[in-house]
C-alpha cells in the first residue's frame, strides 16, 4: 500500500507529496522523532531532520572558513634567514649576499619589519629574556658571552652567519656555549 503524504521540515517545502510505500496511519514510526499533524483533516508529517530518503538532501550548509594561521615576527625573520642559507660570512657585512652574525639577525628582522640593533651585544640587551626552555623560532639566541648571535629555527637548531669558509649555516643549539636568549 503507498500513502501520499504532503511532508515539510524547517526550512524545507515540498511540492510534491512525499509516498512512503507500506505507509500505514502509524507513519511516526518510520522515521524517528517526526510528529503526524492532522491540520484541515488532512495527515501531514513534521520532520526535524529529513535523512536516509532517497532523492531528498537536507539543506546545504555553508562550508567552514579556513582559518590560515599568521606566522609570528620571529618565524618570519627565521623563514627570510633561511632564504640566505649558504651565504658567505664577512666581518661588518650586513647582507643580502654576505653577512656577519649579527648582520644576518638584523637582516632577517628587518624583512619582518623590525629594527633590531646592530651589534651582537646590543641584540643581547634588546628584546625581553627568555628562559633557554621556553625558546620559540625566531628568538635571538647570544653564544660566547654575548659575541656572537643566531636566530633559534626550532628542533634544537639555530641560523647563524658562522665564520669565514662556512657562511650562514644551521648548527645545533647545544654546539656553542649559550649565553642568554631574547625575544624581540
Amino acid at each position: 500500500m503507498e500513502i501520499a503524504i504532503p511532508a515539510t521540515a524547517p526550512g524545507i517545502e515540498l511540492s510534491a507529496p512525499l509516498a512512503v510505500p507500506g505507509a500505514q496511519l502509524s507513519v511516526p514510526a518510520i522515521i524517528p522523532g517526526m510528529e503526524l499533524l492532522f491540520p484541515n483533516g488532512l495527515p501531514r508529517i513534521e520532520v526535524p531532520i529529513l535523512t536516509g530518503i532517497p532523492g531528498l538532501a537536507p539543506p546545504a550548509q555553508a562550508a567552514p572558513a579556513v582559518v590560515k594561521p599568521q606566522k609570528t615576527t620571529g618565524e618570519v625573520a627565521v623563514d627570510a634567514a633561511r632564504t640566505r642559507l649558504g651565504a658567505d660570512y664577512a666581518y661588518g657585512a650586513v647582507g643580502p649576499g654576505a653577512f656577519d652574525c649579527s648582520g644576518l639577525v638584523q637582516w632577517s628582522y628587518e624583512q619582518a619589519g623590525v629594527d633590531v640593533p646592530r651589534t651582537s651585544y646590543g641584540q643581547l640587551a634588546a628584546g625581553t629574556p627568555v628562559p633557554l626552555d621556553d625558546l620559540q623560532p625566531g628568538d635571538v639566541v647570544s653564544f660566547y658571552g654575548g659575541s656572537h648571535s643566531a636566530l633559534y629555527a626550532g628542533d634544537g637548531q639555530v641560523i647563524h652567519a658562522s665564520t669565514y669558509g662556512t657562511g650562514v649555516t644551521t648548527s645545533p643549539i647545544s654546539s656553542m656555549p649559550m649565553t642568554g636568549a631574547r625575544r624581540m
